[in-house]
C-alpha cells in the first residue's frame, strides 16, 4: 500500500474516507464525516440543527458532556440554548422531554451518561424515548462516544441502536484506543453541513491519516471484543463488591462503573480518587478494556487500597 492509497488531504480521501465508510455502514447510515474531537462533531451537528429549525433551544440532560466539560461553548460559541430535561443522576424519560414547552432544534441524549455513573437506558426504554422524539417531529442525536461499548447491555447491534435516532456520534480514543478522533453519522445532507462547520471551527488538519489508521485498527480488533470486556465488567464488580466495595451501577451496564471504597480520599495512595458525598468514603471510575490486568490481578490491586 502506498502513501497515495493512505493519506488524506485536509480530510478528503485516503484512510480517512475508508473510516467513514466503514462507520456509515457499522451505524447503517448514508454518510459519516471524521472529525479530530467529539466536542467540535457534536457541536457542529446541533448547529447544523439549529439552523435548519430557526431554533436555538436543544433538549439535553444536566449531565450531558456539552453542559459539564465545555465551558458553555454550546451557548458561548454558538448561541444556542440548552433546555434541560433533567440533571438527574439517570437517563431522562419522555414525559421530561414532554415538559419542555415549545420548538426544539434537536434533542440529544448521552448513551451512557458518563457523569451518572456510566448509565444506559433498557432497550424499551430507550425505543420509546425516541419514538417520544418522533412524535414530537424532532431529531434525536445520540452522543455516542462509548456506543461501541453499550451493545451488549442494550443487546442490539450498532445498527439497530442508531436505526433509533437521525445522527450519531461516536468516539475512536475510548473503548476503541485509538490516538484521538470522532465520527458524525446521519443523512448525507447534514453529514456535508457538519463538514462545513468542522472547516469554520479550524477542524480540517492537513491529514488525519494517523488517528484514521489507528481508528480503523480500534474497530478491526478491539470492537469484536466488546461482549468480553462487559462480561469482565459484571465479574469485576461482584468481586469488589465481595471485598467491602460498593459499586455503581450494580451490576455494570457497560464496561465501565463507578467504586466507592469505604476510605477517606487522602489515606488512599492513588491517583484519580474523588472524595464521595458520604463522608469518609472515595470513589473513581474502573474502565475494561483490550490493556486492563485481569480481574484477580485488580482485584488484588484494590484490596491493598483497604489494606486487606
Amino acid at each position: 500500500m502506498t502513501d497515495d492509497d493512505l493519506r488524506d488531504r485536509y480530510g478528503a480521501g485516503g484512510a480517512v474516507g475508508k473510516l467513514e465508510k466503514e462507520v456509515a455502514d457499522l451505524l447503517g447510515k448514508p454518510a459519516a464525516v471524521f472529525l479530530p474531537t467529539g466536542v467540535m462533531a457534536q457541536q457542529a451537528v446541533l448547529r447544523a440543527y439549529a439552523d435548519r429549525s430557526g431554533s436555538k433551544r436543544v433538549a439535553i440532560h444536566g449531565l450531558a458532556h456539552p453542559l459539564v466539560h465545555e465551558l458553555n461553548a454550546l451557548e458561548e460559541v454558538h448561541g444556542l440554548r440548552p433546555e434541560r430535561m433533567t440533571s438527574e443522576p439517570r437517563q431522562p424519560r419522555p414525559d421530561e422531554l414532554a415538559a419542555i414547552p415549545g420548538k426544539l432544534a434537536a434533542v440529544m441524549l448521552e448513551l451512557p451518561l458518563r457523569d451518572a455513573g456510566f448509565l444506559l437506558p433498557s432497550w424499551d426504554e430507550l425505543v420509546v424515548f425516541a419514538e417520544a422524539c418522533a412524535g414530537r417531529d424532532v431529531p434525536l442525536h445520540l452522543d455516542g462516544a462509548r456506543l461501541w461499548e453499550s451493545t451488549p447491555y442494550l443487546g442490539r447491534d450498532l445498527a439497530e441502536v442508531a436505526a433509533l435516532a437521525n445522527t450519531v456520534y461516536v468516539s475512536f480514543y475510548k473503548g476503541l484506543g485509538g490516538l484521538a478522533g470522532a465520527a458524525l453519522a446521519g443523512p448525507e445532507d447534514l453529514v456535508a453541513e457538519v463538514r462545513r462547520w468542522q472547516r469554520r471551527l479550524g477542524g480540517n488538519m492537513f491529514t488525519m491519516e494517523p488517528y484514521a489508521v489507528a481508528a480503523r485498527e480500534g474497530l478491526r480488533t478491539v470492537l469484536p471484543r466488546m461482549p468480553e470486556f462487559y462480561e469482565r465488567a459484571v465479574e469485576l464488580a461482584q468481586g469488589l463488591a465481595d471485598k467491602g466495595f460498593r459499586v455503581f451501577p450494580e451490576p455494570p451496564q457497560c464496561n465501565s462503573f463507578r467504586v466507592y471504597a469505604p476510605k477517606p480520599v487522602e489515606e488512599i495512595n492513588a491517583p484519580r480518587w474523588s472524595r464521595a458525598d458520604v463522608p469518609g468514603w472515595s470513589w473513581t471510575e474502573v474502565v475494561v478494556n483490550a490493556t486492563s490486568k485481569s480481574v484477580p490481578e485488580t482485584l488484588a490491586v484494590f484490596a491493598e487500597l483497604l489494606g486487606d
